[in-house]
């Protein structure tokens, strides 16, 4: 077999494990979100924003994050990218 040939089906297994991995990781934040009233109760799949602060909002709608207080243990730190 060619090189090129190795590399690309290495590359090809990495994406396919990761996309694999993800998916169960989207599925466990889904129930997570549900769990801890961070969804909708009609069903929608929407995050229900309603008593969160301008600020919250602003940060979930520009940036993805999702208040700490629907996180594990209250923790903003642990999934910060980029921060001290």
């Amino acid at each position: 077999m060619d090189i090129k040939n190795i590399v690309i089906a290495i590359i090809l297994g990495a994406v396919l494990i990761t996309s694999v991995v993800q998916t169960f990781q989207l599925n466990e934040l889904k129930s997570r979100m549900s769990t801890t009233g961070a969804a909708t109760a009609t069903g929608t799949g929407l995050i229900d924003t309603t008593g969160w602060t301008d600020n919250e909002k602003m940060n979930y709608e520009m940036h993805g994050i999702i208040p700490a207080r629907f996180g594990e243990g209250g923790s903003a730190g642990a999934s910060m990218v980029g921060g001290c």
